[in-house]
């Protein structure tokens, strides 16, 4: 097993924030201050993180409900303006910064299907407020690759110019707030890049963090979805930092993946090598999987820093020494849009 691994989570923290060269010099023309908008959830802090180290002299405010209050903690230590604010609540946005830049991150997905109210409500109501709010400021919009239709192996995967066929409330409230965003985009000619997500993974959760979890527990693998994309998070959120360059109106369209196609069964296989283990598997291998075409983003920023092999490395190493994982599966095997 790899020994430079695995790390505590203070290493953890400041090796996934740490922005390229490429990114540092990006911030360096953009104006105006940054918010981050839903910074308390698995991608928040690493971003709000990676954003004050690109652009130190700038000021950095993350908004969130802040329900696990050591994220605000270790936010104020790393230089970042915490704010505590329930989006949801009117009388909380008069806390908001003015702010030049923002990057929106808020949304539901775990749970949707059993507060399918309050997912519309989050997911396609809560943007029209801010996509107002924020009418005169550049924004990255989060999404995600479920907008997108499942697909046959060895299809082409959806690009940005690909009609979406969302499966499921959670899928369809999220081409919802897509929607909202870009008719306040064009309808006062604010600048926006929706980003579409799949999959981030780094040792705390992910589809890596998932397989590895089962194959440890001897829990059975589904592979009704035989064939993931899969990202470092530290590389998805450099990708989604730089984007703001791309904003334009009508918004510009993004994905954010991984460049290959990974097959479940053999991600497995390769973990369940380095555990040591062996993997079980279960139902008949599926045909058709949620992916994503990365090319766009690839022809704009590179290739990830990292590759397969050692992220799967980095993430065994670390949930095998029985380090602290966030318990947030990405269901990825979901096939009815229902999670």
């Amino acid at each position: 097993m790899n020994t430079s691994y695995p790390y505590n989570e203070s290493e953890l923290e400041r090796m996934l924030s740490q922005p390229s060269e490429a990114a540092i010099e990006t911030f360096r023309t953009i104006e105006g201050d940054i918010a981050v908008l839903g910074a308390g959830g698995k991608m928040g802090p690493t971003l709000a993180m990676m954003l004050k180290k690109a652009a130190p002299d700038k000021r950095i405010y993350a908004v969130s409900r802040f329900s696990d209050k050591s994220i605000a903690s270790r936010l104020e230590r790393a230089g970042i303006v915490p704010i505590m604010a329930d989006l949801l609540e009117p009388a909380d946005h008069k806390q908001l910064p003015d702010v030049a830049n923002v990057y929106y991150l808020v949304g539901m997905k775990f749970g949707a299907a059993d507060r399918p109210p309050l997912t519309w409500a989050i997911n396609s109501y809560l943007p029209g407020r801010m996509a107002y709010h924020y009418r005169n400021s550049r924004m990255v919009v989060f999404s995600t690759g479920n907008v997108y239709p499942f697909v046959h192996i060895g299809e082409n995967a959806p690009s940005e110019q690909s009609q979406p066929a969302p499966v499921g409330e959670y899928a369809q409230s999220c081409l919802g707030r897509e929607r909202i965003f870009q008719y306040f985009s064009e309808k006062y000619d604010a600048p926006m890049t929706i980003v579409r997500l799949n999959y981030a993974n780094e040792p705390r959760y992910g589809i890596i963090a998932d397989l590895t979890l089962k194959i440890l527990h001897d829990e059975p693998i589904d592979l009704c979805v035989p064939a993931v994309n899969l990202i470092w998070q530290r590389d998805a959120v450099e990708y989604i930092l730089r984007s703001l360059v791309l904003a334009q109106s009508p918004p510009a369209m993004l994905n954010v993946a991984g460049p290959d196609v990974v097959k479940v069964r053999e991600l497995a296989l390769q973990i369940a090598c380095q555990l040591g283990k062996t993997a079980v598997f279960s139902l008949a291998e599926g045909t058709r999987s949620l992916l994503s075409d990365a090319s766009l983003c690839m022809r704009y920023f590179g290739p990830p820093a990292m590759g397969l092999s050692e992220m799967v490395s980095a993430i065994v190493a670390w949930i095998a020494a029985g380090k602290e994982v966030l318990n947030k599966p990405t269901k990825f095997e979901i096939q009815d849009g229902r999670f």
